[in-house]
């Protein structure tokens, strides 16, 4: 079998790449890539059975690997090779995925590769990996994953209360009263769940979820009172499209 592994840390590859070599009799040729962006040119050129792929990585995330590959070129299979805690790992269960956790173990690198061995003799990788496919389509649609420094978190679009910009990064504010810092601007998110159609931006700040308005108030220009009590202003602009919003919506 021959195999890429993708990974932005240069010791967790190296790592893994010894272990492949003294445990793994199976697979003969490993190549290297430091991001997802050069592990997919990789992967093209040298048409690997089974990709060993990071989830963080810098730019693209490991879960965006499809979005590089049409339907008729897929044909490797994917092990996720991660840092997340267990809750995390359940999203990624899927009929075409394994995983291992960060630092791997032995055993388990064994396992993982013995399932992908299975499922190429099946000759079921496109399938599977049309199932993967969906399965993160349908997440996205109703879930939002956010780097955190303990690792990555997936929250529920309607457990989002509103969202605050600061510069390059977002405040998620939550309807349990808790609040995520992430290191990206409020644009990115805007584009990951405008499809949910739960949101709305009504100032270039802020990205609410409609559900969660308590108020709309009409003093000092206007403005929306969150479930949270805290007031965020609607752009002089955005006001007759608001309101034909909540017309339509409610």
């Amino acid at each position: 079998m021959k195999a890429i592994i993708i990974d932005d840390e240069p010791k967790a590859r190296k790592l893994l790449l010894s272990l492949i070599e003294e445990y793994c009799p199976e697979i003969t040729n490993v190549n290297q890539a430091e991001d997802l962006e050069t592990g997919s040119t990789l992967i093209k050129e040298t048409q690997p059975d089974l990709v060993f792929l990071d989830i963080e990585m810098p730019k693209y995330s490991g879960l965006q690997i499809l979005e590089f590959f049409n339907d008729e070129e897929v044909n490797f299979q994917i092990i996720f090779i991660t840092a997340y805690n267990q809750y995390a790992i359940d999203a990624f269960k899927l009929s075409a995925v394994d995983y291992l956790l960060k630092p791997v173990d032995i055993t388990e690198l064994q396992q993982a590769i013995k399932k992908a061995i299975d499922l190429k003799s099946q000759n079921n990788l496109t399938n599977n990996l049309a199932e993967l496919r969906r399965s993160f389509q349908k997440m996205s649609h109703s879930k939002i994953a956010l780097d955190v420094p303990r690792g990555i978190i997936f929250i529920n679009h309607q457990d989002v209360m509103y969202l605050e910009a600061d510069g390059m990064y977002t405040t998620f504010f939550l309807k349990d009263g808790t609040k995520e810092l992430i290191c990206k601007p409020l644009k990115h998110f805007v584009e990951q769940m405008d499809a949910s159609g739960l949101f709305y931006k009504p100032h270039r700040s802020y990205y609410i979820n409609l559900n969660a308005i308590k108020e709309f108030n009409k003093k000092e220009g206007g403005h929306l009172i969150m479930e949270n009590d805290k007031l965020v202003p609607i752009s002089r602009d955005k006001r007759e499209e608001f309101f034909g919003l909540v017309k339509e919506i409610f």
